[in-house]
């Protein structure tokens, strides 16, 4: 099956629906104290790790604004790493990262 850049962003940014939806309205705290809401948000980190890695280099390329090769590198560190997986950082990522990595992923989508 054929897939397209259209169909990894799409999951990209139902991945960071879900994790902006999830994180509203609760604190740090609250995130690290429920194994529910961190495994969830992990599968969704790692979702979105994998979407990057199948989208071609010429795309990502294309689109430098993207931290590309960190999002792929998040996820190969909580799929093999993953007693070594630092919640502080997910924390981190879903506060400062997720908010501007869904209106880029909404951008290019409009894009193309």
């Amino acid at each position: 099956m054929s897939y397209f850049p259209e169909d990894y962003l799409g999951h990209i940014l139902l991945e960071t629906s879900f994790i902006l939806d999830a994180s509203k309205d609760i604190d740090k705290e609250t995130f690290l104290q429920n194994p529910v809401l961190t495994r969830a948000i992990i599968r969704s980190l790692e979702i979105i790790g994998e979407a990057t890695k199948r989208l071609s280099n010429d795309f990502r390329t294309k689109y430098p604004q993207i931290s590309w090769k960190e999002m792929a590198g998040m996820r190969d560190i909580l799929i093999h790493e993953y007693f070594g997986v630092d919640y502080n950082l997910v924390w981190d990522v879903i506060m400062d990262d997720i908010p501007t990595l869904e209106k880029e992923i909404q951008a290019i989508l409009k894009e193309l």
